[in-house]
């Protein structure tokens, strides 16, 4: 059986509580660290003076945890329109000066679907993602991409345009297997240059689907949150507690084993009428890996 020894983490928005009342409970069920949502709200960098952020982070570290990431999804059509990108590029270069305050040097995010030809929805992603990636690059820290609107492969040759490691991959096997259908264990060796964080989470995917109808892409309508956590048990795929979809975990971990991968494997429930439950459950079915 694979032996793992990374840390464990929780995304706080999984508890549907509110923030601290999150961060109590992560350290409850047993999670090293959380993943926190930093968009809007408490959490938005332009509510965070100086002060409130050595607060809250005082105040996590207090109970024994670390911030694995923030998520800086904004949502919409990711950095496809060339027009909102400016105000989307300076509201994650924000999101990612609140990590670095918070202890941690990874945003994850969704870029928008990388299309296959260089048109110029790829050319808007490119221009913003290499603008991201120069920035962080120059503090060492990542802007992470969420797998599963396109192919481990096709993600490769777009990040390979890039310079540097500053735009790279939050790896997520369950979005793989619900969306694209796309290997997670060969995606974790096609991506291993860039991965620098990961969920675990499981599904199944029921029927074939068309990736721009979970995301959404300019000339399609995009999906919020709460319609792709609805799809979730409802649509093409159905989103699992741990080891009940299609994520083959024994080999998902030896493959992040065999890359020499470190870092978090950060659990995330988005549908579910238990989610403190499953997440329980979460951290115990990777405990058994230890």
């Amino acid at each position: 059986m694979t032996i793992i020894t990374n840390p464990i983490g929780v995304i706080t928005d999984s508890f549907r509580i509110p923030v601290r009342e999150a961060l109590v409970k992560a350290k409850e069920v047993g999670a090293d660290g959380v993943q926190i949502y930093a968009v809007s709200g408490e959490m938005d960098p332009a509510n965070l003076s100086p002060q409130a952020r050595k607060e809250m982070r005082s105040y996590i570290e207090s109970l024994g945890l670390h911030v694995s990431a923030l998520c800086g999804d904004l949502g919409g059509h990711g950095f496809q329109d060339k027009e909102a990108n400016p105000a989307k590029v300076e509201k994650s270069k924000r999101i990612l000066d609140l990590a670095l305050d918070l202890g941690t040097n990874v945003v994850t995010t969704h870029i928008g679907i990388v299309p296959h030809e260089q048109n110029y929805i790829f050319e808007a992603m490119q221009q913003s993602c290499e603008e991201l990636s120069q920035y962080a690059n120059s503090l060492g820290a990542h802007f992470a991409i969420e797998t599963g609107p396109e192919p481990a492969a096709h993600l490769k040759s777009f990040l390979d345009t890039l310079s540097g490691k500053g735009v790279a991959v939050n790896f997520d096997p369950a979005n793989m297997v619900m969306v694209t259908g796309d290997d997670p264990v060969q995606g974790v060796h096609t991506l291993k240059d860039y991965i620098v964080h990961t969920h675990v989470k499981d599904g199944v995917r029921l029927r074939e689907v068309d990736p721009r109808t979970v995301y959404g892409m300019l000339g399609f309508e995009p999906m919020s949150h709460e319609k792709i956590a609805e799809m979730a048990t409802s649509g093409p795929f159905e989103e699992l507690p741990l080891g009940e979809g299609k994520v083959d975990f024994d080999a998902y971990f030896q493959a992040l084993v065999d890359i020499g991968y470190k870092g978090y494997l950060t659990i995330e429930r988005e549908a579910g009428e238990t989610p403190e439950v499953d997440i329980r459950k979460a951290v115990d079915f990777i405990k058994r890996y230890r």
